[in-house]
This record gives C-alpha cells, sequence and structure tokens, in this order.
C-alpha cells in the first residue's frame, strides 16, 4: 500500500498536514488533512496532530536528520505508535539500522513495525 505524508507551513505557525493512501479496493488514492500545532518552542519535537476536530494526538519526534531533514522517527504518547517518515520511499540500510537502534533503545518493539511498498504515484 502507498502512503504518503506531506507537511507545510500553516499562517496561523502550526503545520498543515496532508496524509494519503491508496485504497486497493476501490482502486482509488484517499486524502485526509489535519492540522499541528508545536506544544513548546519551534525548535522542540512535541507537537499536537489533529485530523478529527477538536481530537489531537501526541506526536513526538525522537530522532531527526538535522542537516537534510531527510527523515525523521516519531512516536505517539507513548510506546504503541512509531513511524519512521522520510522524504524519499527508500532510505539507506545504516539510516534505517541506526534508526531501529535508537528506537529499541528507547524502549519500542521493533519488530512490528511495517515498511510501505512504494509503487504508485
Amino acid at each position: 500500500m502507498d502512503v504518503t505524508a506531506q507537511y507545510s507551513k500553516r499562517i496561523d505557525g502550526g503545520v498543515k498536514v496532508i496524509n494519503r493512501g491508496y485504497d486497493q479496493l476501490n482502486q482509488e488514492w484517499k486524502e485526509i488533512e489535519g492540522k499541528a500545532f508545536f506544544q513548546d518552542t519551534t525548535d522542540k519535537g512535541l507537537l499536537k496532530v489533529s485530523f478529527f476536530g477538536p481530537f489531537y494526538g501526541t506526536y513526538n519526534i525522537i530522532a531527526l536528520d538535522k542537516i537534510n531533514y531527510s527523515y525523521a522517527l516519531v512516536c505517539g504518547p507513548n510506546k504503541s505508535y512509531l513511524w519512521i517518515l522520510a522524504r524519499t520511499p527508500e532510505i539507506s540500510k545504516k539510516i534505517t539500522d541506526d534508526l531501529f537502534v535508537k528506537a529499541y533503545s528507547l524502549g519500542f518493539d521493533t519488530s512490528k513495525l511495517i515498511f510501505v511498498e512504494h509503487s504508485r504515484k
């Protein structure tokens, strides 16, 4: 299944989030727009994100490529949610391994990570 997330600045200082996924059954793209706001300062990776009205979820950036912003390791409010986000469909094995080590050292069950196949545009 193809999945993408696109982020851009909002006028109010927040972040616009557009998540897209390909629905295999209906053979079509589905999209949802959300919004995120920094919980502290904009230089800390702690945000609240909403896709459904007044309901917000936690979004913590726990590792980041601070030079090119090409990848990030993100978790939710606890160890139940973990994502590796990247600007490209593939990242190097070294980066993936480093992110796995970081996540594992923080107590995440990295065996549950699912890697999305990107075949559609």
